[in-house]
């Protein structure tokens, strides 16, 4: 079995618990989970066993009960009653939303909080950790005694104690995963990759690229092989969930868009006029986001071409499909003790794929190289 762990049961958990769930009861077909039957590991091996939150009204009930609250009684697996959402790690990752949050470090200070998640995590016996709070301001911190430091001073942004902690657990239970699916630097910053190495764990992401930016990359690997010069690229995304909320606050939206726009001259090999970040909260729009886009270039006899693009696209759902996968690669990851990041698969699944150094590459490249690290020939 492959056990995980949730950090924020927000709407991409509560669709990930829920789908998967489905998944294994044989309810729905596995669409959106990109490598689907090809990973050795079955969707049945699969098992949430904790789930943590700061938002008190999450706190101390069931996924059940967050999954019934958001959808209704509408399919929701009986098995998601079983597993409880504790209190997590806050270090003001909620400030300025609307919502009343606690973490476990305003009694007891974050160094001591570490210790009792570590301690909880030795009975849960996780194998797989999933940080999906909502996006938080953070810097990358670059080296181990930095990341010591920030601890002792409790400076470090939510998702930096979890990936702390989570290392902590590595080192002293066993080697196990961290996947990062929101634009905090943990695979990008040096620090946590050693920190990782040395505590034979693993950590994938940074940020999962699940809708407009893995298209956008795509779209511009298709002209930088045909030779069109791109003069300027639009992308922006309107949405109605907490995490467009939370991305109206300045601070919160750079880390964003400091993910989504680094794909432009990873892949073009020169920087362009572009506008690539969420733009706007509407909340009629619920997780529904609405997608635009124009990307204009120069193609032969000097003549300029231009793309539009408008999209609708589930949110929550698109990133929750990827997530089945990467519990199982993580897996994969684990059994060959590959530790530190693994690049072939943040390429494919993230905005910004750790480590520092590796690029942002068109996500049909990446796919190959995925299917090469996991020993499969492309249309097996």
């Amino acid at each position: 079995m492959v056990r995980i762990v949730i950090f924020g049961q927000g709407l991409v958990a509560t669709h990930f618990a829920i789908g998967l769930e489905r998944l294994k009861n044989g309810e729905i077909p596995d669409y959106g989970v990109p490598l689907s039957n090809k990973i050795p590991i079955k969707y049945e091996e699969l098992e949430i066993v904790g789930s943590y939150d700061v938002d008190t009204k999450k706190i101390g009930k069931t996924i059940y009960d967050v999954a019934k609250e958001v959808f209704g009684d509408t399919n929701i697996p009986r098995q998601l009653r079983d597993v409880y959402v504790r209190k997590g790690i806050h270090l003001d990752s909620m400030k300025g939303l609307p919502f009343k949050a606690e973490g476990l470090e305003e009694q007891k200070g974050l160094l001591n909080a570490i210790n009792d998640l570590v301690d909880e995590w030795k009975s849960l016996k996780p194998d797989v950790f999933v940080n999906v709070i909502t996006t938080e301001p953070a810097n990358k911190l670059n080296t181990i005694e930095n990341i010591e430091n920030a601890l002792i001073n409790q400076k470090l942004s939510a998702s930096q104690a979890y990936a702390y902690a989570v290392a902590k657990y590595s080192k002293e239970t066993k080697s196990s995963v961290f996947i990062n699916a929101i634009p905090t630097p943990i695979a990008n910053d040096p620090g946590f990759v050693e920190l990782y190495k040395e505590s034979k764990a693993i950590v994938l992401g940074d940020d999962g690229a699940t809708g407009a930016t893995p298209l956008t990359a795509d779209l511009l690997e298709h002209l930088a092989e045909r030779n069109r010069k791109v003069l300027e690229i639009a992308q922006f995304n309107i949405g109605g969930n907490t995490d467009f909320l939370a991305l109206d606050i300045p601070e919160r939206n750079f880390m964003k868009k400091k993910t989504k726009s680094s794909i432009v001259e990873d892949i073009l090999g020169y920087n362009v006029p572009n506008y690539i970040k969420p733009t706007g909260y509407l909340p009629p729009l619920g997780d529904k986001k609405f997608v635009a886009m124009i990307i204009e270039y120069i193609s032969f006899n000097n003549f300029k071409d231009e793309l539009y693009i408008i999209a609708r696209i589930n949110d929550s759902p698109a990133l929750a499909g990827q997530l089945v996968d990467l519990a199982r690669l993580a897996k994969i990851a684990l059994d060959r003790e590959e530790y530190g990041t693994i690049y072939p698969i943040n390429a494919f699944y993230m905005k910004n794929p750790g480590p520092k150094e590796g690029k942002s590459i068109a996500k049909t490249k990446a796919y190959d190289k995925l299917l090469q690290w996991l020993g499969i020939k492309h249309g097996n």
